[in-house]
């Protein structure tokens, strides 16, 4: 079998040298796609946080054991950080069903309400995919986030989610089209919207 080449071979080496820079790159390096990863999955800055960090940390202990040519370390991150999410939205489901009577329930999905007159339509369109997003089945938001927003092959996402590149593509197609009619929705709703009843008359 080929070995694999891994452009985070050497950033690994210096790291596993015991480097204090190699420590600070690993960061910078990949914090940014590990928490963008993570937000886009959990939708709380907070939570993504912490997971992004988790994943370093478990990077970190982990470096002295990798052998590298195997596999690409930024796919290895991406598996641990994405397991890391499950877990946390496993725990946050049971905990709605055990601890969420019906009020607290429909607090914790209710419609924030309109954004501010002067927000600039760009965030608004950021907060309609965001709420689009998260509304989708889980499988098919981490196809999107995997394959779109992290960019990576659709080789790499169907092996991190544990399925073939075919279904991968199924899983993205009906995402794509689920995403697209919660966007229209969202614009029509916005458009048929009645106006201020408050408003001077016509």
């Amino acid at each position: 079998m080929a070995e694999i080449d891994d452009p985070d071979a050497d950033l690994l080496a210096r790291l596993a040298r015991g480097e204090p820079q190699a420590a600070r790159e690993l960061v910078e390096r990949k914090l940014p796609r590990m928490l963008g990863l993570a937000q886009r999955l959990l939708g709380n800055r907070a939570e993504a946080e912490e997971v992004a960090q988790e994943g370093l940390v478990r990077a970190w202990q982990q470096v002295g054991h990798w052998r590298p040519g195997q596999a690409r370390f930024d796919t290895w991150l991406h598996e641990v950080v994405l397991n890391l999410c499950r877990d946390r939205l496993r725990r946050r489901a049971v905990r709605r069903e055990e601890a969420l009577d019906e009020h607290a329930e429909a607090a914790a999905f209710a419609d924030p309400g309109p954004t501010p007159e002067q927000q600039l339509d760009h965030a608004q369109h950021s907060a309609r995919i965001a709420a689009a997003l998260d509304a989708l089945p889980p499988r098919q938001r981490e196809a999107l986030v995997l394959h779109y927003y992290q960019a990576l092959p659709q080789a790499e996402a169907a092996a991190l989610m544990g399925v073939s590149v075919d279904a991968l593509e199924s899983l993205l197609a009906r995402a794509r089209r689920s995403l697209r009619a919660r966007l229209q929705d969202a614009s029509t709703s916005a458009i048929a919207a009645p106006a201020d009843p408050g408003g001077s008359p016509p």
